[in-house]
């Protein structure tokens, strides 16, 4: 058995070829073969995103803390908020991160296929990201 102790690990700032804004990546693990998981703690500063991505087994994202949105290619963005639980299916186009106002922190967990966790891609751009949920999602509780 391994145990990564709370703090034991340091932090690290999300990459600016992978994220906008101000990110930090907590407690992030990959296991070895035979296991396939991956996952960190990911704390997005108000306006902080992910580029676009997939990953090739897919992705569950558990927030923990805040408000967020996220957004799979070709729906509309959603907000997320703390004990929301977000399934992104194997291969599918997406972006997660804060909302513009409120920091967002949530635990990401993907599984690698051949060593290959996610494929990253273009940044969300700054028109795609303001244009928020639409009006239904605008007050929180609407999926």
């Amino acid at each position: 058995m391994e145990i990564m102790r709370n703090g034991s690990q340091p932090s690290a700032k999300g990459s600016a070829d992978y994220f906008t804004g101000n990110v930090r990546i907590d407690s992030a693990f990959q296991r070895t073969e035979p296991a396939r998981v991956a996952g960190a703690i990911v704390t997005f500063e108000p306006g902080a995103r992910s580029a676009w991505h997939s990953h090739p087994v897919g992705q569950t994202l558990i927030v923990t803390s805040g408000r967020g949105w996220t957004q799979c290619d070709g729906e509309p963005i959603v907000e997320i908020g703390a004990g929301d639980v977000i399934w992104c299916p194997p291969g599918h186009r997406h972006w997660h991160g804060a909302t513009p106002t409120t920091p967002m922190t949530h635990i990401a967990i993907q599984e690698a296929l051949d060593g290959k966790v996610v494929d990253w891609m273009e940044h969300v751009t700054d028109d795609e990201y303001l244009a928020g949920p639409p009006a239904s999602q605008a007050k929180r509780g609407a999926k």
